[in-house]
């Protein structure tokens, strides 16, 4: 089956778009609802909390169908445009799942030095994971330098934060939780926004 552009995927029925456009740096999640789960919601959190701005593509439940993200642009979403218009510099949210690495948070993206700065405020608040934000250490695929990864189109660039199933809450870790969001999650949005806070005033 042909995958459909990033505009026809978004014209299908149950596929939303959310946009707030707030301070100069923003987070971003287009894969997010159900298909990597929690990261839209991560993403526009941390977002609120350090007053930044946000842009996310929700899925409905148990959607499967996975657009890359060099086929995310802003010429198939005039919204998608007007975020990378407004903002400097993003940190996006993606979800993954690799046995070996189901306790690494990878940050990848060209703007090496905020990854720098994101990693220092995720090892302070997620001491049981393992941040990794050297690209030599991440897996080539989920690296995010490709120049047309909308991570990389702000005129600052930006970073890409790939979080697997259990800072996310999906793992079995998890299964009598029965409210909100899980602690660990919890301590990785309030790491995020507090990194944003400070990046962005710094």
């Amino acid at each position: 089956m042909t995958r459909p552009t990033f505009a026809e995927l978004l014209a299908l029925p149950g596929v939303t778009e959310q946009c707030d456009l707030r301070g100069r740096l923003g987070f971003m999640a287009y894969h997010g609802g159900g298909l990597e789960e929690t990261t839209d919601v991560i993403a526009r959190r941390a977002a609120i909390l350090s007053d930044a701005s946000y842009y996310g593509v929700l899925h409905p439940p148990d959607w499967d169908l996975h657009i890359p993200s060099i086929r995310v642009t802003p010429d198939q979403s005039p919204v998608l445009a007007g975020f990378i218009e407004h903002v400097d510099i993003v940190i996006t949210i993606h979800g993954f799942g690799r046995r070996p690495l189901l306790t690494s948070i990878l940050l990848g993206g060209q703007n090496r030095a905020l990854a720098t700065h994101v990693a220092g405020h995720l090892r302070a608040v997620l001491p049981a994971y393992d941040i990794v934000d050297d690209l030599d250490d991440i897996p080539l695929e989920l690296r995010g330098v490709h120049d047309r990864n909308p991570v990389n189109l702000p005129r600052c660039a930006g970073v890409q934060v790939e979080l697997p199933p259990r800072v996310r809450g999906s793992s079995p870790l998890w299964w009598d939780w029965e409210s909100g969001l899980v602690p660990h999650t919890e301590a990785l949005i309030s790491g995020l926004a507090a990194a944003a806070t400070s990046f962005a005033t710094s």
